[in-house]
């Protein structure tokens, strides 16, 4: 809020702000939906398989995101209505809890993009081995392993938020693992194009390799919102970090509320995707409904 009251006296951007009616809005439909999506695996004998666990991860990792927001929004009105000050010690102790929530969200949809995305790996080009590979204690031991490193991590940054030492190597980490899942998915596509000319004349095998291509169809997807929502925001954090004085990166910073929508807005597109092109789901989900008439 400091950033953003010099930047005014910098440059002629004014601030945009999104009506708090909105912005709760989104915030409880990204949190629903991802809700749903895990009552739905929960319920779902059929969905207890890796690929849907790491799917679970990611939507609560959507959630932990809106969450934070929500709650962000929550704490800057009662700054305004004066039941909180801005220097105090608990508020310090609050707004250190709320950085290390999202700092949760971003590595824990990072991380499960990357499992999600082996997974998808794993599944076609090891399909015979798929189940020996990628086993249900695997997964779960794998997502444990995610979840301490991530919280571990959020903690660390939030606490020495201040020092470039640690702010650099977290920026560094969102491309850098953004980088790495790309690379996953193009060497994925140019091995499974040549390996569909190989089983072209085997009907079964065709099938089967058209189903694990559209589920890595549906991971490239969720890459792209994933970026398109959370980009806008890093690249925030590194501008008031390093040249919050710039004009241009002032201008930039007026629209802070808008990058934290996309944020959101990431919570309420990643579920949609998973029930437009999962058949399993979107049988659950009517199931669901019809039961609860």
């Amino acid at each position: 809020e400091n950033i953003s009251d010099f930047s005014l006296n910098i440059t002629d951007c004014i601030q945009v702000v999104v009506p708090e009616e909105v912005f709760f809005t989104v915030a409880a439909a990204g949190i629903l939906e991802n809700l749903l999506i895990l009552i739905a695996v929960v319920r779902n004998k059929n969905l207890h398989l890796p690929m849907y666990f790491f799917i679970c991860s990611l939507a609560i990792s959507d959630m932990l995101g809106s969450l934070y927001k929500t709650l962000e929004n929550i704490f800057i009105i009662l700054c305004k209505m004066g039941y909180l000050t801005r220097h105090g010690d608990f508020e310090k102790k609050l707004d250190d809890a709320m950085d290390s929530m999202f700092i949760l969200s971003l590595l824990g949809s990072i991380f499960s993009l990357l499992a999600i995305a082996a997974d998808r790996y794993i599944t076609i080009f090891y399909a015979l081995r798929y189940h020996n590979i990628m086993t249900l204690r695997r997964a779960l031991a794998i997502l444990a392993i995610i979840w301490a490193f991530c919280a571990g991590s959020s903690i660390a940054i939030a606490l020495f938020s201040y020092e470039a030492a640690t702010v650099i190597p977290f920026t560094i980490l969102f491309p850098l693992m953004m980088f790495f899942i790309l690379c996953l998915y193009v060497h994925m596509f140019l091995l499974a194009r040549s390996h569909a000319k190989k089983i072209a004349s085997l009907p079964s095998s065709t099938v089967h390799h058209r189903t694990n291509m559209k589920g890595a169809i549906t991971l490239t997807i969720f890459l792209g919102v994933f970026l398109c929502c959370w980009a806008p925001f890093v690249l925030h954090i590194l501008l008031a970090r390093f040249c919050p004085h710039n004009p241009y990166c002032a201008c930039y910073m007026s629209i802070f509320h808008v990058n934290g929508t996309l944020i959101m807005c990431n919570a309420i597109i990643n579920p949609m995707i998973f029930a437009f092109r999962s058949p399993e789901l979107r049988s659950t989900f009517r199931k669901m409904f019809y039961c609860s008439r």
